[in-house]
C-alpha cells in the first residue's frame, strides 16, 4: 500500500508521472514512488489532450480535410506517450481471446508477438477515435473533447489502480503500486475541477458518463478473465475511456 507520510513536492510528482506517461525527456527524481504521483495524472492526461488538439487544429489550418486532421490528432498522441495505451489495449485483446485458464491468459498478454485478436483490437480502436474525430469536423470541439478524454481517461485509471486487484505480482501495475487513498481522491478532485472548468454548464455531462461506463466494462471484464489489473489493462481501460467520450461527442454534434 502506498500510504506514507512522506509526500513528495507537486513538482516532483509532475516530472515522474510526465517522464512515465509521455515520452517527454523529463530528469525525474529516483526517490519519488510511480503510486504517490497518480494525483497529477489527470493533469498529464489533460496535457496529451490538449497537444492532441492543437495538432487537429493547425492540421485544419493548413487546409487538411477532417480525416486528414484526425489522422494527425491521434498520431500526434500516440508519438507523445510512445503507444503506451494502445500497446495495453492490444495485450489484452490477445489474453481475451485465449482459451483456458487464467495463466495462459496473462502468458499471452506477456507475450511480445501481437496476435490476430491484439490486431483487430489495435485497428478497431484508432479507427473509432480517427473516425470520432473525423467526424466532429469542429476543431474547437475536437480541442475539448480531445482535453476532456484525456483528462478523464487518466483519472480512471488512477480509480482502477486503486480498487481492482493485482492480476500477478510482478509486471508494471504491480511495479507501479497501490496509489493512497488520498491520492486517489486528489487525482479525482483535479479531474473534475479542470473538466467542470472545460465543461461548464454540463452540457457534456452524457460523454463523462459514457466513458466512466466504459471504464466500468474494461475493468469488470479484465478481472473475470485475469483476475484483477496489470499494466496492460490499465492502458485498455485508458483507451475505452477516450473511445466513450469521443463518440458521445460525436453524438451530441
Amino acid at each position: 500500500m502506498a500510504d506514507d507520510d512522506a509526500q513528495p513536492d507537486w513538482f516532483a510528482r509532475i516530472r515522474v508521472a510526465t517522464a512515465f506517461l509521455t515520452r517527454l525527456p523529463v530528469e525525474c527524481p529516483d526517490d519519488v514512488p510511480l503510486a504517490r504521483t497518480v494525483a497529477v495524472f489527470p493533469l498529464v492526461g489533460a496535457g496529451v489532450g490538449l497537444i492532441g488538439g492543437l495538432a487537429y487544429m493547425l492540421a485544419h489550418w493548413i487546409g487538411l480535410d477532417p480525416w486528414l486532421s484526425a489522422v494527425f490528432a491521434v498520431l500526434t498522441t500516440i508519438v507523445l506517450t510512445g503507444a503506451l495505451h494502445e500497446d495495453g489495449i492490444a495485450d489484452v485483446a490477445d489474453g481475451f481471446g485465449v482459451h483456458g485458464e487464467r495463466q495462459r491468459k496473462l502468458d499471452a498478454m506477456r507475450d511480445s508477438r501481437i496476435g490476430a485478436f491484439g490486431v483487430i483490437a489495435l485497428v478497431l480502436v484508432l479507427a473509432a477515435r480517427i473516425g470520432a474525430l473525423a467526424a466532429l469536423a469542429l476543431p474547437e470541439v475536437a480541442l475539448v473533447a480531445l482535453i476532456a478524454a484525456g483528462t478523464l481517461s487518466r483519472a480512471n485509471v488512477v480509480v482502477a489502480m486503486r480498487m481492482m486487484p493485482l492480476a500477478r505480482k510482478d509486471g508494471l501495475g504491480a511495479g507501479a503500486g497501490i496509489p493512497a487513498f488520498t491520492d486517489t481522491v486528489t487525482a479525482l478532485i483535479l479531474a473534475g475541477a479542470l473538466l467542470f472548468a472545460l465543461l461548464f454548464p454540463w452540457t457534456w455531462a452524457p460523454a463523462l458518463l459514457l466513458g466512466c461506463c466504459a471504464a466500468c466494462l474494461m475493468a469488470r471484464a479484465a478481472r473475470r478473465a485475469f483476475g484483477g489489473q496489470t499494466g496492460d489493462v490499465l492502458g485498455a481501460i485508458q483507451q475505452v475511456t477516450e473511445i466513450g467520450v469521443l463518440a458521445a461527442v460525436v453524438a451530441a454534434y
